[in-house]
């Protein structure tokens, strides 16, 4: 049985893999994106839920595993993919 039908069976609410989740976190944390509003903390666990939300969409939309890239070197790679993208642009 599908997760989804076994949730409503349940009387849960469906799993969002929208960015609706974490519009509902932040509302419930009193964060509405108003002027002078500051993003309340995000835990470990609640970086952690995004991560997995959109690695289970990614993995449901491609069909494949998402295979995590080393977290070793990140500035170097996010300026390597910037320049790159800017280049294709040329």
């Amino acid at each position: 049985m599908q997760q989804g039908m076994k949730r409503q069976q349940k009387g849960e609410a469906q799993k969002q893999l929208s960015k609706e989740f974490l519009r509902q976190w932040l509302i419930a944390n009193n964060f509405q994106g108003l002027e002078g509003q500051v993003v309340p903390f995000m835990s470990t666990e609640i970086v952690q839920m995004v991560s997995d939300r959109y690695i289970e969409l990614y993995e449901q939309v491609r069909g494949e595993k998402f295979q995590r890239a080393s977290t070793e070197n990140i500035l170097a790679r996010v300026e390597k993919n910037v320049l790159n993208s800017l280049a294709a642009l040329k």
